[in-house]
């Protein structure tokens, strides 16, 4: 797959001309990959659960994926509003949480 074009700044990534929040660069390789196992693990439960109607279960992997993403800096507050020490927080929070 294609890498997807980034903005100049390089805070956003442009998938089929929407504008994303790009991932935090910042964050260490294997850390990142990590977090995006995380985050496609719990969008499989997501569907799993939507598939079995488990509103529960739906509800549990969609906070999953929103710990993940902010982990990734792809919510919450912006990656480049925050100094190192903050941005190394919310990532080793976020995986911290996931397990």
């Amino acid at each position: 797959m294609a890498e997807p074009e980034r903005t100049p700044d390089g805070r956003f990534i442009v998938v089929d001309g929407r504008r994303w929040r790009a991932t935090d660069p910042e964050i260490p390789e294997e850390a990142a990959a990590r977090l995006r196992s995380l985050l496609m693990r719990a969008r499989r439960d997501v569907g799993t659960a939507r598939r079995g109607q488990d509103v529960d279960a739906e509800r549990e992997a969609r906070s999953r994926v929103h710990t993940a993403k902010v982990a990734l800096g792809e919510r919450g507050t912006p990656w480049w509003e925050q100094d190192s020490a903050q941005r190394r927080q919310r990532w080793q929070d976020g995986l911290d949480a996931l397990g």
